[in-house]
């Protein structure tokens, strides 16, 4: 007895055989994701495979990198925004890693230099926090503090002292709330980084932060990185924020972020 042929696979509903390259190739540049790139057996071919894997050692270099202004930022840059750098309680990279309430409040010595350096009650302080990717601050940061401090000066704000802070985590802003006592804190703070990119950016908001507050309190735009949220695109979205919470005197899960069918400048009239 004669073996069964096998079944000849049914044509897809709709796209021509034809068609299929063309269709991969659109949904693989829509989304920086690892898909339908094709295998050899039963693991990933080698290309793909390389390619994941210094992906992997680009992320594990952006958490284990320390922060350095002088090599992340151009001495022009740190000149231009006198920026200087203060401390957490965190005493090194693998403390903070492991213990992240210490990453939430600054050091006392930290504490001393902002009052002495930085004035309060801005309208809007940013701060620079090396988090988990000093990759994100290095590549997003130099485009993107401009491009804010620019929008506050058009609206007529009160700008804060900008500052860096080493071994950063979020809640930290709960501090510099009690200390500087700013209408809105900006946090720009490398994200967390995966396979897709070590460069991206989070700028997190809160209105009048204070000890007590929590992520409820905040309010995020993330995805700061080349193949996300531009930096024009991210600074316009802060500054909407920051209209928003100044004007209803209140942030977070209360405050509903308003997007503009396109964002492509600066200024009052977004």
């Amino acid at each position: 007895m004669s073996k069964p042929d096998k079944l000849a696979p049914k044509p897809k509903a709709g796209i021509a055989p034809a068609e299929w390259p063309k269709l991969v190739e659109r949904i693989r540049e829509r989304t920086p994701a690892r898909i339908l790139v094709g295998r050899a057996g039963g693991g990933y071919r080698t290309a793909t495979q390389i390619e994941l894997r210094e992906a992997h050692a680009a992320a594990a270099d952006a958490v284990r990198t320390e922060l350095d202004l002088a090599r992340d930022f151009s001495a022009d840059f740190v000149e231009q925004w006198r920026l200087f750098e203060v401390s957490t309680c965190a005493t090194s990279k693998d403390q903070y890693l492991l213990r992240p309430d210490l990453g939430r409040r600054l050091h006392a010595s930290a504490c001393q230099q902002i009052v002495t350096r930085c004035p309060g009650q801005a309208d809007l302080q940013i701060v620079i926090g090396d988090g988990l990717s000093v990759s994100a601050v290095a590549a997003q940061v130099p485009r993107l503090l401009p491009l804010i401090a620019a929008g506050a000066r058009e609206q007529g704000w009160k700008l804060g002292q900008s500052f860096v802070i080493r071994y950063c985590r979020v809640g930290v802003l709960n501090h510099i709330g009690e200390l500087l006592s700013p209408k809105v804190v900006v946090l720009l703070i490398g994200e967390r980084p995966g396979l897709a990119t070590a460069e991206s950016l989070s700028a997190y908001m809160a209105y009048q932060p204070r000890a007590g507050h929590n992520d409820a309190d905040r309010n995020l735009i993330s995805n700061i990185h080349a193949r996300g949220v531009s930096p024009e695109q991210a600074a316009a979205r802060i500054l909407n924020l920051a209209r928003q919470m100044m004007s209803r005197k209140l942030s977070g899960a209360k405050i509903k972020e308003v997007l503009e069918a396109q964002i492509n400048r600066i200024g009052p009239g977004q």
